[in-house]
């Protein structure tokens, strides 16, 4: 009893006395937020219904409508590319603290604001100039802040050793400076919409064609495997 009663008063509190835990909830939890994104999405960029549904009118209807619909597969794809990058980076995490956690909370902030962003965006593309460049501002203020995360989450877990012990550090490396590339061409995208804003939203569109490419840190290609016996 008197051993029990020692080691309860030999206790600190310090970081060696606390439980780590592994990477599987925060991919889980923000998986599921991104999903919930989506779907808001769609709901508020999609949502048309025209008085006369069945009428003549119906297909100028539908082209009056557009600019949701350019802004729906822009930023979908925006989404989607959001959602790969994730997956792929937090393959190499093996373990999480409390500030790589809000970082990704702050990450996750700046994607749940992107279907605002968008319905912003797209309520506004036809109308003054001055409205266009604010929401298009506002729209490139959102995917910024979700790559700035994401280059800080990358950063606080190589120096932390949050990520996997076999990763090569070349490739930890190289991983680094590809997500260094996503905010500058973001802003690329945003000096765009001083010329034309539609043209902008389809530079943002090029711009998640150029991640779709394989780079360093994404899935390698899969591999036939040969029949057993051959």
């Amino acid at each position: 009893m008197t051993g029990g009663a020692d080691e309860a008063a030999g206790y600190r509190y310090g970081r060696r006395s606390e439980m780590a835990r592994d990477a599987s909830r925060v991919e889980a939890f923000s998986d599921a937020v991104i999903a919930i994104v989506l779907t808001l999405m769609a709901v508020e960029l999609l949502q048309f219904a025209p008085q006369n549904p069945t009428g003549p009118d119906l297909a100028g209807a539908l082209f009056h409508e557009w600019p949701s619909y350019l802004a729906y597969v822009i930023t979908f794809a925006i989404v989607g590319q959001v959602w790969l990058t994730h997956h792929n980076m937090w393959r190499y995490v093996v373990r999480v603290d409390q500030l790589l956690l809000v970082l990704n909370l702050l990450l996750l902030l700046f994607v749940a604001a992107i279907p605002f962003a968008a319905n912003l965006l797209s309520d506004n593309l036809r109308g003054p100039v001055g409205d266009q460049r604010l929401t298009a501002a506002l729209y490139v203020g959102t995917v910024l802040g979700e790559a700035l995360f994401f280059n800080l989450s990358w950063w606080w877990a190589r120096r932390r050793n949050l990520l996997h012990p076999d990763l090569d550090p070349r490739l930890a490396r190289a991983v680094a400076r590809r997500f260094l590339l996503g905010p500058l061409l973001y802003l690329v995208a945003f000096a765009v919409v001083f010329v034309d804003p539609v043209l902008s939203l389809v530079a943002y569109l090029l711009l998640v064609g150029l991640y779709l490419v394989r780079g360093p840190g994404d899935l390698p290609p899969s591999k036939e495997r040969a029949p057993a016996g051959r």
